[in-house]
Formats: structure tokens, C-alpha cells, sequence
């Protein structure tokens, strides 16, 4: 089940089965002139499958959004062993419920994927990237704001001075900067004209004018360009072998210099030996909250207190009306914490949802909510 079963050049899309790599798929589009957007650090062993389950984010959301998104048709089998031919790849269907976004994701709790019909797009052209140092977590929010209004982004992440350090220690990424800032956002974006490339720089020298930005660098070629993107994509294979206690939550994008400060400030008062870690997708206000555990914390106790942190972090996150799984999925892990994202009446719904679709409770049973 991992084979691409056809390419329509004409309807630019890929049929594939669930088990296709998403680099599998992008490098099909790429071969074509096209171009396959969702996109993450770890393109080179997720699934569409999964993606879809999931609906999966990744890098690209600011400019072309979730997996949803790029989702044409699917074929798929339910826990009652109906096949449903779902949307039949068509762009414009108004006739009736669009069964085909309930299984996106669904985790696998409605029923499974047999062929997905992926949607691709134009090659993107020119790529160039900037990394920028900045003075202070707060300063990211206008120099987003800044480059949006100038530029069509293609993404817009950010990390801290600490996860900066890790991908540093590493020894095999060149650095940008002789001297280290507190955060660092890198964006992307088409450099199709000179216009463009220098509608950048002066945006850039207004944030250093109004203090945001301290240091910045934009690339020069498809070699700088991957060396930034390795600055970013680094981090969590980089940090694997912390023991980290990871959190992928989000909030609307106005919410999050509030909203990651209290969630530092609560952390850093009972936990002050934590390390903490911060990186993500801030243009669509998608975090990645990873904590490393102290070398003479026992990994148990590590776990235990991380269990803590877990309720703080999804009180403050119902506190702004965020969600406790960005892109990552509820599973059984968040699953008793599902309340704070979702009301009660809307649970009932997707309980009602399951029944109707796995009425015997054989579809990645557990998942999600309690069966």
C-alpha cells in the first residue's frame, strides 16, 4: 500500500496509496514541474496516510494551509466495511455533506484510507530565505507583520536562542551570526523579481530601525537556502536524545507572545532547573513546547513532573481558546485532556460521528476518546 498509482498532469493530481512517503510524493510533483506543499522536518518517513489522519501541517501552512487542503478525493473502507468513494476528485461539489473531511483528521477512528487523491500545485519559483535575530520574543509579532504586508510569504517559523545553541553544538551547520540573539525567525518567500528581493532588504532595515531585528542574513543560492532551512529543521533530531518532554499546541497567532509567556513564566516558577526549548510554525500560531530533562533528574520523576506541566499548559491554553494538538492528533495521550479544546456537546457529536461509521468500535479503538 505505499505505491502512487497515477499522475494527472492535466488535473494536477497524484492518486496514492496510504503508505506513499510524502518526500516520495513531492519528489514525483517536483520531476513534473509541480509541486507537492505540505511539508515537514520529517517528509522523509511520514505517510500520506498518516498526513491525512492527522491533517498534518508542517512549514508551508501560512501560505498553502493543511493537509486538508491538498485532499481531492478518498477512497476509503469504515468500520462497518462500507467502501465509500468519497468527493470523487472533483474542485466544485455542492451536493450535500463533504463525508470526505470527517476522515480527515479522524486518526483512523472512523474508518481507513485505501487511496487518497492528492491536489498539486505550480513549482514555486526562486525560494529565498532570511533568518533574522531578533531582541526579544515580542518584536516577532511586527516583523511578521512587517514582511507579511510586503511580501507573500511561503512560511514563517521561529526559534529560540536555546534551540539555536543545540543545532550549533552539533558542529555540521554553519552559523549566520557572530553574536547570538534571544529568538530567531527565518520566512520564506518567492524572490521572482529583483522588486521583490529588495522590497525584503528595505523591510528588513525598517525592522532594525525600529529595534526588532538585531542581525539578519537572506540567502544567495540553493546551498544557502538549505543551510538556513537546516537551522530550523534540525532541532527536534537534534534534541531527540535530551529525553524531552514535548507539547505541539496552538492559538490564534494575535494570542501567542501572551500566551507563551505565561506558559514560560509558570514553568520557569515551579520547574526553574527545566530547560525549555520553543520553536514552530508562529505564522499560523502553531508551537512546539520541548522541555530537556536535567542531568540529575531521575527520567521517572522527569515524567512525573512533566505530567504536571502537561495540565498547566492545557489550562492556559483553554485560557485562550487554543487547541491541546496543533497537528500532531489527540490519541490516548491527550485524550483525557480533550475538554479543553473541545465543549461537551461537540464530543457527543464526534461520538455520535463514530457510531454511525464504526458502530462495533474496531477502528483505532481508544484513540481520540474513550470507547
Amino acid at each position: 500500500m505505499n505505491q502512487i498509482l497515477d499522475l494527472n498532469l492535466t488535473d494536477r493530481t497524484a492518486v496514492c496509496q496510504p503508505g506513499v512517503i510524502t518526500r516520495q510524493l513531492q519528489a514525483l510533483a517536483e520531476d513534473n514541474g509541480l509541486y507537492y506543499p505540505v511539508d515537514f522536518a520529517s517528509s522523509g518517513s511520514s505517510q500520506i496516510g498518516g498526513n491525512i489522519g492527522t491533517n498534518a501541517g508542517g512549514i508551508k501552512v501560512i501560505r498553502y494551509g493543511m493537509t486538508r487542503n491538498w485532499v481531492a478525493g478518498l477512497k476509503v473502507v469504515t468500520g462497518k466495511g462500507d467502501l465509500l468513494e468519497l468527493n470523487k476528485d472533483l474542485i466544485k461539489n455542492a451536493t450535500g455533506y463533504d463525508l470526505r473531511q470527517l476522515f480527515i483528521g479522524a486518526e483512523g477512528t472512523l474508518g481507513f484510507v485505501v487511496e487518497a487523491t492528492m491536489r498539486l500545485d505550480r513549482a514555486p519559483r526562486n525560494l529565498t530565505a532570511m533568518v533574522l535575530g531578533t531582541a526579544d520574543f515580542n518584536s516577532i509579532m511586527p516583523v511578521l507583520h512587517a514582511f507579511h504586508g510586503k511580501l507573500d510569504l511561503t512560511a514563517f517559523e521561529f526559534f529560540s536562542d536555546k534551540s539555536f545553541a543545540r543545532v550549533m553544538a552539533r558542529g555540521d551547520v554553519p552559523s549566520p551570526f557572530d553574536t547570538p540573539c534571544p529568538f530567531y525567525v527565518l520566512l520564506e518567500f518567492e524572490a521572482t523579481t529583483e522588486d521583490l528581493a529588495n522590497q525584503a532588504l528595505e523591510t528588513f532595515e525598517h525592522c532594525v530601525e525600529q529595534g526588532w531585528v538585531l542581525d539578519g542574513v537572506m540567502s544567495q543560492s540553493e546551498q544557502q537556502l538549505r543551510n538556513l532551512w537546516k537551522l530550523r529543521e534540525y532541532i527536534s533530531e537534534t534534541i531527540s536524545h535530551f529525553t524531552p518532554y514535548k507539547n505541539d499546541i496552538s492559538v490564534t497567532v494575535s494570542k501567542v507572545p501572551q500566551f507563551l509567556a505565561e506558559i514560560d513564566a509558570i514553568v520557569g516558577e515551579h520547574y526553574p532547573d527545566f530547560d525549555v526549548l520553543w520553536y514552530g510554525h508562529i505564522g499560523d500560531g502553531n508551537l512546539h513546547l520541548n522541555i530537556l530533562k536535567p542531568e540529575a533528574l531521575d527520567k521517572d520523576e522527569f515524567f512525573v513532573k512533566c505530567a504536571r506541566v502537561n495540565k498547566w499548559v492545557f489550562e492556559i491554553v483553554e485560557k485562550y481558546n487554543g487547541s491541546i494538538s496543533a497537528e500532531h492528533g489527540v490519541g490516548m495521550t491527550k485524550r483525557d485532556y480533550l475538554t479543553y479544546s473541545r465543549s461537551p456537546v461537540e464530543i457527543e457529536y464526534m461520538k455520535a460521528m463514530k457510531a454511525i461509521f464504526d458502530p462495533n468500535g474496531i477502528m483505532n479503538p481508544g484513540k481520540i476518546f474513550a470507547v
